[in-house]
Formats: structure tokens, C-alpha cells, sequence
């Protein structure tokens, strides 16, 4: 007797699940159909990210070859167009690679890319202060320190990264002005500084040593 009981349980839950799944299996084929989109449409933003990397890397490599080969128009528009349509990971450096190719042919407008560069916020911060030193070498050489001294002071502050070269850049382009107090307080900051790196501790030695003998 209990055997026909059982088989009556079972039915009734047959039949339950039966209706369960008639009423909810759409919802069921969406939840799936949604899923395999999801992870197909995954693999297909990957393959499209790594395809476009490649390129980009390719692109970047012929705009150096011709940057090697002293196309410098050539290189310079190659590098603005990695800049512009490139991935993420490549559009910093050509842009800096640019600057450098205008900054060749006329500092100005080397400075000019090289400040839209260390004052966009979109930029790796690396990049923006490597930027802001190249700008400030470039001022310096133009003789105008005090525009050098803008840009790289805030570089050479503590604890940031390139904070040694932007010294550097200050104690010569201060020495080249005529500013011997002004030299030798940057000479005091890279020569007490533990983490200065020893070719420039040398290079400022050498400088002050041209400072103290009136050169």
C-alpha cells in the first residue's frame, strides 16, 4: 500500500516540476542565452584588444624606425597617429615621442607639446613629469629660467620621482643665470640627498667645484 502512495507522491511531483518548468523556462533560456553572450562577448572585447595592441606595437615600431633613420617629418606623423587611434599603453609614449621630433625641429613648439602633455590629467603621472622635465630643460636652454623654474620646481620637491634631474636642471639653469646662491642651494639639496644616483651626485660635484672657482 505504501508503494502506491510513493508512486502517487512522485507523480504529483512530476507534475509540479513539469508545470514549473513550462511556466518559468523561457526565464531559464534568457538567463543562459545571456550568460554565454556575456562571456562570448568577453572573448570577442579580448581577441579585438590584443589584435588592436598588436598593431599599435607595430605601428609604434615603424614610427621608431623612421625616427632611426632621420625621417623626422615621417616620424613625427607616425607617432601623432599612434598617439591618436593607438591603445592606451602606447598613446603616452608617442605623444612624448612626438614632442620630442617637434621639440627638434623648434623648441617652442617642443614646449608647447611637452606642457599639453605634464598638464592633461588623462596622462600616466610618469609621463606628465617626465614631460614637465623635458619643457624645463628646454626653457633652460632658451634662457628663460624663470619659466624652467616653474615647471620644475614642483618636480624637484621630496618624493617625487625624477626629483634628482629636476634638481639638476634648476642648479644649471640657476648657475646659468647668474644665480650662484640660488646654484648652490640646489647643489646642497642633490649632494645631501642619500638617494641621488652617483653620476649625478658627480656631475653636480663637478659643477660646484666650477661655481666655487669663479668660472
Amino acid at each position: 500500500m505504501s508503494d502506491i502512495f510513493q508512486e502517487v507522491d512522485e507523480e504529483v511531483r512530476r507534475e509540479q516540476l513539469q508545470k514549473l518548468w513550462a511556466r518559468y523556462q523561457n526565464f531559464v533560456y534568457a538567463g543562459l542565452f545571456l550568460i554565454l553572450a556575456g562571456v562570448g562577448g568577453y572573448r570577442a572585447y579580448e581577441w579585438y584588444e590584443t589584435k588592436r595592441a598588436a598593431e599599435t606595437g607595430a605601428a609604434f615600431e615603424a614610427a621608431q624606425t623612421l625616427d632611426q633613420e632621420g625621417k623626422a617629418a615621417e616620424a613625427e606623423s607616425a607617432y601623432a597617429k599612434v598617439a591618436a587611434d593607438g591603445t592606451a599603453s602606447y598613446r603616452d609614449l608617442a605623444r612624448v615621442r612626438q614632442a620630442a621630433e617637434l621639440a627638434q625641429r623648434d623648441s617652442k613648439l617642443g614646449i608647447a607639446a611637452y606642457e599639453k602633455i605634464a598638464d592633461d590629467r588623462s596622462v600616466d603621472p610618469a609621463w606628465r613629469e617626465l614631460a614637465g622635465l623635458r619643457a624645463g630643460s628646454l626653457y633652460i636652454d632658451a634662457s628663460s629660467f624663470n619659466e624652467a623654474r616653474s615647471r620644475l620646481e614642483p618636480l624637484a620637491s621630496e618624493g617625487r620621482p625624477y626629483r634628482s634631474t629636476a634638481r639638476e636642471l634648476l642648479a644649471l639653469g640657476a648657475w646659468r643665470s647668474g644665480d650662484t646662491a640660488g646654484a648652490k642651494r640646489w647643489f646642497d639639496l642633490i649632494v645631501t640627498d642619500i638617494q641621488t644616483p652617483p653620476a649625478t651626485r658627480s656631475r653636480i660635484e663637478m659643477l660646484s667645484a666650477l661655481v666655487a672657482a669663479g668660472t
